[in-house]
Formats: structure tokens, C-alpha cells, sequence
């Protein structure tokens, strides 16, 4: 995977290669089940159908680990989303930009890991018809 090999020697890129790996993820998971979506939706709008269709949306829980725990998911993709816009490479910067460092990209690459396997995994479970 780009964001992996790039965490050292690029971190801009691998905060980007990271949020790529999201959005491609969700676009996979709406097209899989149907759901039509913009395509120029950002990260967090793609994420909030996707959640929404697996059921991992805080606001489909009552019992509140849960939803604090899917509600901190919903915000690491809300950031990723937000990070990569200001520090990763999709986008031009001025000279007194801030550059990320390689534990930023790891912390990155890491979160944008474990959301795109949760979403994959509930999916899994979901299409077997498991809950």
C-alpha cells in the first residue's frame, strides 16, 4: 500500500495515499449496496452514507460505549479528511505551511488502516447477512 511505504520518506503523500484508501473504501461499499453518491462528496459525507448503511452510525446505537466509540470513528474520518486538505500533498501550500512529520503520517496511515478494515469487516458481515 502507498500510504505504508510512503510514512518515511513522504509523509504529505502518505496522509494523502491514506485518505485515498477511505474514500475508496466507502465509494466501494455505496456502489456495492446501490447508493448513489456525488462524485465530488467529500470523505465525510461518503463515510456518513456508508455508516449509515452498515449500521455503525453513533445515532443508530442506544447503549453509549458504543456510540462514543463509533462517534470517535466518525470524527478520525472527519479529520483524516480535514488533515489531508491541510498538510497532506493533494493541495498547493505557501511558504509558511505546516509539514508534517513521520509520526503524523504513521498516526494517519494507522487510523485510515484500522477505519477502511472496520468498514470492510462490517460490510463482510453485513452482505453474509450476519449482524
Amino acid at each position: 500500500m502507498k500510504a505504508l511505504e510512503r510514512r518515511h520518506t513522504d509523509p504529505e503523500g502518505a496522509i494523502t495515499s491514506a485518505r485515498t484508501l477511505l474514500e475508496t473504501v466507502c465509494k466501494h461499499v455505496l456502489d456495492e449496496t446501490g447508493i448513489d453518491y456525488d462524485d465530488s462528496a467529500d470523505l465525510p459525507a461518503l463515510y456518513k452514507a456508508v455508516a449509515t448503511k452498515l449500521k455503525i452510525a453513533p445515532s443508530q446505537h442506544t447503549e453509549d460505549a458504543f456510540k462514543r466509540i463509533l462517534g470517535g470513528a466518525t470524527s478520525v474520518v472527519e479529520g483524516l479528511g480535514s488533515l489531508r486538505k491541510k498538510i497532506g500533498d493533494a493541495h498547493g501550500h505557501g511558504k509558511n505551511a505546516v509539514r508534517p512529520s513521520t509520526r503524523h503520517a504513521q498516526l494517519a496511515v494507522n487510523l485510515a488502516g484500522a477505519m477502511a478494515t472496520f468498514i470492510v469487516e462490517t460490510w463482510n458481515e453485513r452482505s453474509r447477512g450476519q449482524s
